[in-house]
């Protein structure tokens, strides 16, 4: 009888590299499958051996080429034939990676399952642009939101509490709802005025910066959107933000349907 294998579920970080743990090497590089993100960049998935089995389930806004049920199931397969497998996600596999999930249908198939944790996506971009998370006088607190929620349904978060000046805002996977998102953010209370930075593909050679402002950041990624992913930060502490914006060249009058809010 085959032994039962084992799954770690490994943080690639944002993308750059050198922003792995030690740990998530590890368990990558004793990999011998590799079930692996969309986001997960070549330059770290050319860290396993060489004779590990590479298999793609990367998911993209609306089109979830290997659905998450799918996941589940290769996971356990490859794990229930002797396998030592890296679920290899990006950024942090237990922030808005759903390793919970995971692991929790693996165990429940008597497969061991353990972490290794990666910087998310908030913190790379912390370390990349300057840009703190907290900084005193500016931001007490820090708070990470999901801009989406899966197949399509309503963004029900709690706006009233999100709308606080001394909190900073992070979005991830906020790209196309980032007009609605802004929008009940000022209904909420918080100002137009206040800065927002966006930021696609954090910390690799991709990554594109755009300095904006809460009232004018849907319009501007209508107009001339980011590749995805996109972080998007609200917040007083982007006003440390030293970097130049990406030029839009858009008029400052709004739309009527954010004018009027």
């Amino acid at each position: 009888m085959t032994p039962t294998g084992k799954v770690h579920l490994i943080g690639a970080g944002p993308g750059a590299v050198d922003l792995m743990t030690l740990r998530a090497l590890q368990m990558l590089q004793e990999a011998e499958a590799v079930v692996y993100d969309r986001l997960v960049s070549p330059e770290i998935l050319a860290l396993a051996p060489a004779s590990a089995r590479l298999v793609p389930v990367g998911k993209a806004p609306g089109c979830h080429t290997v659905p998450q049920g799918r996941i589940n199931e290769i996971l356990a397969d490859l794990a229930l034939e002797g396998r030592i497998v890296a679920r290899l996600k990006g950024g942090d596999p237990l922030i808005f990676g759903r390793g919970s999930e995971e692991a929790a249908y693996l165990q429940a198939r008597g497969i061991a399952v353990d972490y290794a944790p990666g910087i998310t996506a908030a913190q790379g971009m912390a370390a990349a642009t300057g840009v703190p998370l907290t900084h005193r006088g500016l931001a007490t607190g820090v708070r990470y939101v999901t801009g989406h929620r899966a197949q399509g349904a309503k963004l029900d978060l709690d706006w009233a509490s999100l709308a606080d000046e001394e909190t900073t805002l992070v979005v991830y996977m906020g790209a196309a709802n980032i007009a609605e998102i802004a929008l009940k953010l000022m209904r909420a209370g918080l100002p137009g005025a206040l800065p927002v930075l966006a930021v696609a593909h954090v910390t690799t050679p991709r990554e594109l910066r755009h300095l904006s402002r809460l009232d004018r950041i849907g319009l501007e990624m209508a107009e001339r959107p980011l590749p995805a992913p996109v972080l998007f930060v609200i917040g007083h502490v982007v006003s440390l933000y030293q970097g130049a914006a990406v030029p839009m060249d858009l008029p400052l009058e709004l739309p009527e349907v954010m004018a009027g809010e």
